[in-house]
């Protein structure tokens, strides 16, 4: 039995480094180490179909050491050059059977990139590799990832058997749409086919004669179809490497500067190694710029909203946009001082930033301006930045925000700039459910306009989600999603505990699930009333089973929907915490 093809042998990995181990006794062991290498496979960046994958291995193979008597699972981290999760699996096996011939050892082997088995001086060793990206656990990531897996659990088959029914829920539902996909695409064929059918009956003559350029005609077609899709696979490519590839060794030319640029150098030395910097650092900033367009165009822009307190954020970006004025050119301020608005905050301000930076390089006198307030309906925040710089010729308005594209102008080229910022800008914007609009005239200046929508603050605050099932955790975090202010998640009663421990700000009210393994809601909220810091922490429990006999609000899991969960956390808050509805530590006052 043999590593597959392509892949390093389980005994070429490189040094290891001990992440946990798993004692092996009974089936109630083997749910234990399924659950572990799931967790596992979470913490070290595997996509969902390589966790389950990881964890099923490891289920089966632990059952052929329950089969054979007792052992041990012992979970690795191999640090590069081939980087992987290794787990050493010590104990008897069934006595008698070739190694080839047990079930649990050939799963393994179809699941995982390698699998052998090893004489030990204890007995048989079976070595499981499953390969990881190159650094995917190093420094302080490898210690915390080592404590969530050493933590205590109970053999809760009942819950890993929902687990992997959800899991199962959820590749019958992948299958299903594909199936219906499948179906939906066979249909549209048929019914271009009964078309094509018909045209050619009607245009049989003139098909007979136009044949040849037909044929060219569609292999023409056929080419382009292929080159536009090798160009998409090209993009998503480089998208994927972009970082590794052209970051690393950037960084590496930074890093040597700075090197270089601390030794004994002369003066012209040290006007090389400060333009051999400055290079690079345009270059990081333009493959930056690249990546962030990219995120934005491809839909995957991640918006965390919270509450914005605007007139700080502008003033913190006016004070690192001011040394960039020429002389002459003054930065002016202008927002309410109650100004409050819910959005993320890190991607306002990058949207802010290229507003403000590009009206700097173009305005040579006069201002730049920023006003904020309200839009008539009050429903929104308008944003604008003024400038009395060069402007912009009607006929390039809508060009700006096209990729690369500059307008051309006597400054141009001496102002640094990728044609990519305002393009990413109006992306971002749109991400914040938004628009980002352009109104200029040449030798006047130009006014760009920021219109943020949903600028009600919602009631709730924060929450903290406490659940043990991912799937309900994301249904949950859609339900929330207009009514809290941040959604924080904890996977189960003793995650839950340890963060309200370290959390410099206790959440507005506890969303918590009834059953779940280890820790579960009731012990969990025994704990919170215990604890003088938390005693008055609204909580509300749910399930999709009875109520259990405590005294806190009780929601059906199975009749959830947005406004019934956001009114139930809102009467709880109310009720029991103290001076419920004024902001908490690190909350802004709308």
């Amino acid at each position: 039995m043999s590593p597959r093809r392509g892949v390093p042998a389980p005994g070429t990995a490189g040094p290891l480094r001990e992440l946990v181990t798993v004692e092996v006794v009974g089936e109630g062991d083997v749910v234990v180490l399924r659950q572990v290498g799931r967790e596992a496979g979470e913490a070290l960046g595997l996509d969902r179909q390589d966790q389950v994958r990881l964890a099923t291995a490891l289920s089966e193979v632990g059952r052929e050491v329950v089969a054979g008597g007792r052992g041990r699972a012992v979970l690795h981290v191999a640090e590069p050059p081939h980087a992987g999760l290794v787990v050493h699996v010590h104990g008897a096996l069934r006595a008698g059977v070739p190694h080839g011939d047990l079930t649990g050892v050939a799963a393994a082997e179809r699941l995982l990139d390698g699998v052998e088995v090893a004489d030990g001086p204890d007995g048989p060793v079976v070595v499981l590799h499953k390969a990881l990206a190159d650094g995917a656990l190093l420094g302080a990531r490898f210690d915390r990832v080592q404590a969530a897996l050493s933590r205590p659990r109970s053999a809760d088959a009942l819950g890993e058997l929902r687990v992997q029914n959800a899991e199962l829920v959820r590749a019958l539902d992948a299958l299903a749409a594909r199936e219906a996909e499948l179906v939906r695409a066979n249909e549209e064929l048929e019914e271009t086919n009964r078309g094509v059918l018909a045209m050619y009956t009607q245009l049989s003559d003139e098909l007979e004669e136009t044949n040849s350029g037909v044929v060219a005609l569609y292999a023409e077609l056929d080419e382009r179809g292929r080159q536009l899709a090798a160009a998409n696979d090209a993009k998503t490519r480089f998208l994927r490497s972009v970082s590794h590839e052209l970051r690393a060794p950037v960084n590496s030319i930074l890093g040597l500067a700075s090197l270089l640029a601390d030794g004994d150098l002369d003066a012209d030395q040290r006007v090389q190694v400060g333009y051999l910097d400055a290079s690079a650092r345009a270059l990081l900033g333009m493959v930056n710029e690249l990546l962030d367009l990219a995120r934005a165009e491809s839909g995957r822009q991640h918006v965390h909203r919270v509450r914005v307190d605007l007139p700080a954020v502008l003033a913190e970006l006016a004070g690192t946009v001011r040394p960039l004025l020429r002389p002459g050119v003054e930065l002016r301020v202008e927002v309410p001082g109650d100004l409050v608005l819910h959005t993320d905050p890190e991607l306002l301000e990058r949207v802010v930033r290229n507003l403000l930076t590009n009206a700097v390089k173009f305005t040579e006198s006069g201002a730049v301006t920023v006003r904020a307030g309200r839009a008539a309906d009050g429903r929104a925040v308008v944003l604008a930045v003024e400038d009395t710089g060069l402007g912009i010729a009607a006929e390039h308005q809508d060009e700006v925000f096209e990729e690369f594209f500059q307008v051309p102008n006597r400054l141009q080229p001496s102002v640094k700039g990728t044609g990519l910022g305002l393009p990413y800008a109006r992306r971002v914007a749109e991400a914040l459910g938004g628009t980002l609009e352009v109104a200029s005239e040449v030798g006047r200046g130009s006014t760009f306009t920021l219109t943020l929508d949903r600028t009600e603050v919602p009631t709730l605050g924060r929450v903290l989600v406490v659940d043990d099932e991912e799937a309900s955790r994301v249904v949950l975090r859609g339900l929330l999603a207009d009514a809290a202010a941040e959604v924080l998640e904890a996977r189960d009663g003793a995650e839950a505990l340890a963060l309200l421990a370290s959390a410099a700000a206790l959440p507005d009210v506890v969303l918590l699930d009834v059953r779940m393994p280890g820790t579960d809601g009731p012990a969990t909220l025994a704990a919170l009333r215990s604890d003088a810091r938390t005693a008055a922490l609204p909580v509300v429990l749910m399930s999709s089973v009875e109520p259990p006999d405590v005294d806190a609000p009780f929601l059906d899991k199975a009749e959830l929907d947005a406004p019934g969960l956001a009114a139930a956390l809102r009467s709880a808050r109310g009720a029991d915490a103290p001076g419920a509805g004024a902001p908490r530590a690190g909350e802004v006052a709308p």
